[in-house]
């Protein structure tokens, strides 16, 4: 009986040991995997301002609490479930799935680009008016979930493939890792992005020169930061949207142009990364850009109504 009891306990010592050099692992293959997502979670970050420019500060923390709490849902209920049945079952769909996001976050930034251009903006009188204002924060929560969703399933994506895990079940918890991570990181950033005024006052009124003076400054400076990072959001969203399309129609093997392209890319940086990774940016906006366009040139024709947009002169 004794040697029994011996034998449970070190067999219970042994799966300690296998499920802590497990856990090893799963934690070691999400920070891998957070590393290969990097570049879309810093798009995520510059994107997901611009959906709070320009509202009343007291609602600028409680509507990223909603964006992020929706980004959470996106990704664990919707996107890990959906990745793992996808690369399971029918991973030949993941890239034309993949692309249809892309093509959506292409057609966002063309849109407002081309709004830029024409000097149009969408009359919201019948939104700003009193009692509507929890519409108008309704509406861009909405939408900013939405382009989450396309980004979350980016950074899902290359999460995926960068775990390396065999078996099911920890592959499962190594994704949920870096979803929890990447949400927890990018809208912790965005948070105290848009509180940096609220941070500047408060410095401004201490009795430090110095502290008031670099409070002052920072009041100064946060709303042409936010306005300049509402900008980069834009971009990056048409980048990463043209990205998404470019790589899948090398995987897909529809054109050759996309290898075409790399080829001329590799030839022309000479193993310089920062500028091989420059033109292959620009290389995906400028296909964003053009794809992005033709959609909303599309969806204009057959929704957009004259008396819905104003004209700057």
């Amino acid at each position: 009986m004794p040697s029994g009891l011996f034998a449970l306990l070190d067999d219970v010592a042994m799966i300690a040991k296998l499920a802590s050099a497990s856990i090893d692992d799963v934690t070691a293959a999400a920070g891998r995997a957070g590393m290969k997502a990097a570049g879309v979670v810093i798009d995520d970050t510059a994107v997901t301002p611009r959906f709070v420019h320009g509202l009343t500060p007291d609602r600028e923390l409680p509507i990223i609490g909603k964006i992020a709490l929706g980004s959470l849902k996106n990704k664990l209920l919707f996107l890990l479930p959906g990745a793992l049945a996808l690369s399971e079952f029918a991973p030949f769909l993941i890239t034309p799935i993949l692309m249809i996001g892309g093509a959506y976050l292409a057609f966002e930034a063309s849109e407002k680009i081309i709004e830029a251009i024409r000097h149009e903006h969408h009359e919201h009188s019948k939104e700003i008016v009193a009692g509507d204002a929890a519409e108008l924060e309704k509406k861009q929560v909405a939408g900013a979930v939405r382009t989450d969703f396309i980004l979350s399933a980016e950074i899902m994506a290359i999460s995926l493939a960068a775990i390396d895990i065999p078996d099911f079940w920890p592959r499962a918890f190594a994704l949920a890792l870096v979803a929890i991570a990447v949400t927890v990181g990018v809208y912790g950033t965005v948070a105290l992005i848009v509180k940096l005024d609220d941070i500047g006052l408060h410095l401004a009124e201490r009795s430090s020169a110095a502290a008031r003076k670099i409070g002052r400054g920072m009041v100064r400076a946060v709303p042409k930061l936010l306005s300049f990072l509402s900008t980069v959001g834009i971009a990056a969203m048409l980048w990463v949207g043209g990205g998404i399309l470019l790589h899948g129609f090398e995987e897909l093997h529809v054109t050759p142009y996309p290898a075409m392209l790399h080829h001329w890319i590799e030839e022309v940086a000479h193993g310089n990364g920062l500028l091989e990774w420059a033109l292959l940016a620009l290389a995906g906006a400028a296909l964003g850009f053009v794809i992005g366009s033709a959609i909303a040139f599309v969806v204009r024709r057959f929704t957009t109504h004259p008396e819905d947009l104003v004209v700057d002169a």
